[in-house]
């Protein structure tokens, strides 16, 4: 677990997140899975705002257990690569209004497939000791092959001579999602996850649920909303 000031200007940022990646652990995940949350955020206000929603689901089921929404200012700016120094304190909070704590936590972004080596779920993950799985829409860094069209299709993300994640087909014929290693997860545990979650659509369950509950609150946060 680990604990720092999020009132820090870009370039003392930028030096951290080369600090916290050496502590990103990949492991086989320990214990069983009962619970799987998802998380997403969406900015409001222009960008002066940000909200994090959080869906804790049954892990075998996909049944939705509790939802949890964070909203607060973001006085960090949009700079590439260090997203989650926006995202994270939203993500964190809302995390921590559970009734109970996830077993793993997906997040709608990238893991250690970025630059640094340090996306949103490792410094989430970090944050909070839990294992988490970067679940990005976009490649952020690297390359890859063609996964093939067929559902479990996959191929490695290779950036600077390692391979930091894998482009995954979870749905025949769309697009593939690029899945990473957060913390205290293996590559083969992010993947197999990210499978045994998806049901039908392209992306997992529990972050698919938290996609759509953002949307409904950024959708309350537009001017002229009836609240």
């Amino acid at each position: 677990m680990i604990h720092h000031s999020w009132n820090i200007s870009p370039t003392a940022a930028i030096a951290l997140q080369k600090e916290l990646a050496g502590l990103v652990r990949q492991e086989p995940l320990a214990g069983p899975v009962e619970t799987v949350a998802g998380a997403d955020c969406a900015f409001v206000d222009g960008g002066r705002s940000i909200v994090a929603a959080v869906v804790l689901c049954e892990a075998r089921t996909m049944t939705v257990l509790a939802r949890a929404v964070e909203v607060r200012p973001c006085p960090f700016p949009y700079v590439p690569g260090l997203l989650s120094f926006r995202e994270a304190p939203a993500v964190i909070a809302a995390v921590e209004k559970l009734p109970r704590r996830p077993d793993l936590l997906m997040c709608d972004g990238q893991g250690l497939a970025h630059p640094r080596g340090l996306g949103l779920a490792c410094h989430v993950g970090l944050w909070l000791d839990m294992p988490t799985i970067g679940v990005a829409k976009s490649l952020l860094c690297g390359q890859h092959r063609d996964p093939g069209q067929a559902r479990r299709g996959r191929a490695a993300i290779r950036y600077d001579g390692r391979v930091v994640g894998a482009a995954l087909r979870t749905r025949e014929g769309v697009r593939p999602l690029f899945i990473s290693v957060g913390h205290r997860v293996t590559l083969a545990d992010a993947l197999a996850w990210t499978l045994r979650c998806t049901r039908g659509f392209r992306l997992p369950e529990p972050t698919r649920l938290a996609h759509q509950t953002v949307g409904k609150m950024k959708a309350l946060h537009r001017p002229g909303a009836d609240v």
